[in-house]
């Protein structure tokens, strides 16, 4: 059992520290930032220039300020939001697929360029998909009105000292549970992977792989995505990546799939807390991931035939 847990620990907190490192630079500037534009009230100025798409999409101008948050921030920031708006459940349920889709962008698309996709593209993608499934949502749900409209300022009971003082507390907190996870994540792959778990894990998902237009070899990570979110899951990814254990092109392929459809548990269970159905924020993810993967495999092949009737001129 020693020599198991040495071949397991050989050289995994440096390859832990650095990818938590890599991470921590990213998150912590823009934490900082969006605080300061939560403070400040910039937020909701960015969020009124989208009013009349959002209105058009059935959420009103409010629901812009949500999404803006879920796309700077996360899932817990745009709820936070959704709290001092009171939206029907038709409402939240439109802002709850799309920022399922669309959250936390800033930081996921530096992993997913780290892990192979091209950043504008993942960035597009993620929006495009998050737009297009608040309109069919809104096209299909039935009509509703608001509650209430009460929107206040972030911080606007603190002052300035004392946001920071939280921000500089949350981020302490947050690099610790950074490194912790990464840590936790790495020795269960290697833990999985030297006892033939992962193999059995892999096997099991692999024949939903195949409509997906995703490669058998994903399917560990494709779970590991939906489980543990797309930030911590990434970080496996990103070690297989430069390992060679997985090729670019599947794990590109995989990052179409799970910039929009990942954390299917947690992020799930947060919007089925505050009443909106799972069924509406599960399936229509994973059927729009699929739909994107194969229209990026087509979009490929022709390419690839493109190039080589031009390699023949």
């Amino acid at each position: 059992m020693k020599t198991v847990f040495s071949e397991i620990f050989k050289g995994l907190f440096h390859k832990a520290l650095s990818t938590a490192w890599w991470m921590i630079k990213i998150m912590l500037p823009v934490s900082f930032v969006v605080m300061l534009m939560q403070y400040f009230g910039w937020l909701e100025v960015i969020a009124s220039v989208f009013k009349p798409v959002f209105s058009f999409i059935g959420v009103g101008g409010e629901g812009a300020l949500v999404f803006i948050t879920s796309i700077l921030l996360n899932i817990y920031a745009a709820i936070a939001v959704i709290g001092t708006i009171g939206f029907g459940i038709r409402e939240i349920t439109i802002l709850a697929i799309m920022c399922l889709i669309a959250h936390n962008l800033i930081i996921e698309t530096a992993i997913q360029k780290k892990t192979g996709s091209q950043a504008a593209r993942m960035v597009i993608l993620r929006i495009s998909m998050a737009i297009i499934a608040g309109i069919l949502f809104n096209w299909l749900l039935p009509a509703s009105t608001y509650v209430q409209h009460i929107v206040t300022k972030a911080g606007q009971h603190l002052t300035l000292t004392q946001v920071m003082k939280n921000w500089v507390f949350d981020s302490v907190f947050l690099s610790f549970k950074v490194i912790g996870i990464i840590i936790g994540l790495m020795f269960i792959q290697r833990f999985l992977e030297y006892m033939g778990i992962m193999q059995k894990l892999s096997a099991a998902f692999r024949p939903l792989m195949k409509p997906f237009g995703l490669s058998e070899n994903t399917s560990f990570h494709w779970l590991i995505a939906n489980v543990v979110g797309l930030t911590y899951g990434s970080a496996i990814m990103i070690e297989q990546v430069e390992s060679g254990k997985l090729k670019l092109r599947d794990a590109d392929l995989l990052n179409h799939h799970v910039g929009i459809s990942h954390s299917l548990l947690e992020d799930t269970l947060l919007f089925v807390a505050i009443g909106v159905s799972a069924w509406w924020i599960v399936f229509p993810r994973l059927i729009l991931a699929m739909f994107a993967v194969w229209i990026y495999k087509a979009e490929l092949f022709f390419l690839q035939k493109k190039n080589e009737i031009s390699s023949v001129k």
